[in-house]
């Protein structure tokens, strides 16, 4: 019999089902809203001053007065809230920053307010909520659930709490959750990755465990010690386990892999959760892409990636987004983020209602030789190239090689495997041809002899982790670059690897 939390989840699920849809069938008009609302609430801040909120009428009014920034280019304004100054981009004072590590910014600060905290929360929510209404499973609510996440120890400055998003978050998990939420407070204080996967291993072993959530290659990490400790499949030792829950990575090139340390397929859904605003959900278990969240705060802009470095490249709202365009995201929020690009590229997979798919960043990708390849392209050769074969991949990245000791330049593709080919030059095979098809630059460069067919690099087992180790980014939101244009981490994995 399902308890009465599992009973009464079913209705609230559908109430919510149908408030999102209001909003997700009258896009335009929802974003419309949020546009209005945010100008009205921010024109007495300095940043609405300095850009004369009071005189934007329209979306024209505000691109004219308002140029897209980066986190460098707000970085003034954010400074000046940072040391305790209200009004400066949003109304009073943040409640909290959530502390992120920019690669080239140093520590970056992004403001939460009590305004767009509450998004973040029923964002998650309400993913789960459409699982359970389009699915009529809700049995797991009443197993324990765990969420592989950062340390929600916080510190203070000039009275705003400062942590990382998924610690800061994690003092927001309601009352009802609070038994089966794992894992406890003192071991999610732990700071060393290492340590602390292994306290959480010993607290879940024995325990009912249904939902399990995280950036999978920090799952796969927890996975991979409970067999070790077990000598059993993951869903061998938690039988009802039946949902996964993700964000951060494409899931497809581990998919393979869980599977088989899960030893069953369970159901998953895909969470676009960062700093700076909850951004999308998977809202249907069997249509490509993640809502995009209209109605949480949030006003969206698109520019489209390969103009997005020329001079004035082309600024549009969701009203004249396209289908399949690969789209740099611009987002202007309640936590006073104005015209701020967050680095990310999405594409759309759907118009009624809006869903996007992350399609890299618009600072990874390879474009050595004018190819401009993104780590969704490279995702996507990879997850064909494996399809149907026994290879299974735990990590990998792609870099170029400029300077060979001999021969042409080419893509140098640094992959841990678990499972090896059988036949590496098919694998290589496949990955070229898929890439040819989806980029017609890199086509062009291969068949012109610019460049040679692409290299596997194995990488040693762990390798990826005692990199990300070496950079102290091990575990919580840290992950891998896809691609990148230089050989930092390319030769950081190679000095790694002869040294271990």
């Amino acid at each position: 019999m399902p308890s009465i939390k599992a009973a009464l989840s079913k209705p609230f699920a559908k109430l919510v089902a149908k408030r999102i849809n209001k909003w997700a069938s009258q896009p335009v008009e929802t974003q419309d809203k949020v546009f209005q609302n945010l100008i009205k609430e921010a024109k007495n801040t300095v940043f609405g001053k300095d850009h004369k909120f009071d005189t934007i009428q329209s979306y024209e009014d505000f691109k004219k007065s308002v140029p897209i920034r980066d986190y460098e280019s707000l970085r003034p304004y954010v400074e000046r809230v940072v040391k305790g100054e209200e009004n400066i981009l949003w109304k009073g004072k943040p409640i909290y920053f959530a502390k992120t590590s920019g690669t080239t910014s140093g520590s970056k600060y992004i403001p939460i307010t009590k305004e767009s905290m509450p998004t973040h929360v029923e964002a998650a929510r309400n993913a789960i909520l459409l699982y359970i209404n389009e699915t009529g499973n809700s049995k797991f609510v009443d197993g324990k659930m765990i969420f592989l996440q950062g340390s929600p120890i916080l510190e203070e400055k000039n009275g705003i709490k400062i942590g990382r998003l998924s610690g800061i978050v994690a003092h927001y998990v309601p009352k009802y959750l609070q038994k089966n939420r794992m894992p406890t407070l003192v071991t999610n204080c732990i700071e060393d990755w290492e340590t602390k996967v292994n306290a959480i291993v010993d607290e879940t072993l024995g325990e009912d465990m249904t939902v399990i959530s995280g950036i999978p290659s920090w799952v796969q990490m927890y996975f991979e010690k409970l067999i070790e400790r077990k000598g059993q499949k993951v869903g061998e030792i938690f039988k009802n386990f039946n949902l996964f829950i993700f964000g951060g990575v494409n899931y497809e090139p581990y998919r393979a892999k869980f599977e088989n340390l899960i030893g069953r397929k369970v159901d998953s859904i895909e969470l676009y959760p960062a700093s700076e605003g909850f951004f999308a959900f998977q809202d249907k278990q069997d249509e490509k892409g993640m809502l995009l969240q209209l109605n949480s705060g949030i006003f969206y802009e698109f520019i489209e990636a390969e103009h997005f470095f020329e001079e004035n490249p082309e600024r549009i709202t969701i009203k004249d987004v396209k289908l399949g365009v690969n789209y740099v995201m611009i987002i202007s929020t309640t936590a006073g983020l104005w015209a701020y690009n967050i680095g990310d590229t999405v594409e759309f997979t759907s118009l009624k209602p809006y869903r996007v798919i992350v399609s890299g960043r618009i600072k990874h990708f390879i474009s050595a030789f004018g190819e401009h390849v993104i780590g969704k392209e490279v995702e996507q050769a990879l997850k064909e190239a494996i399809a149907n074969t026994e290879i299974t991949v735990n990590e990998f990245t792609v870099a170029p090689q400029i300077n060979p000791p001999e021969g042409l330049p080419y893509h140098e593709w640094f992959i841990e495997f678990e499972t090896e080919p059988k036949n590496e030059l098919k694998l290589i095979q496949d990955l070229e041809s898929s890439l040819q098809k989806q980029n017609s630059y890199y086509f062009d460069l291969i068949e012109g002899k610019v460049l040679r067919p692409l290299v596997i690099t194995k990488v040693k087992k762990d390798g990826f982790q005692n990199y990300m180790k070496s950079i102290g980014k091990l575990g919580g939101q840290n992950k891998i670059p896809r691609l990148s244009n230089d050989r930092k981490i390319a030769d950081a994995i190679y000095k790694l690897q002869l040294t271990k």
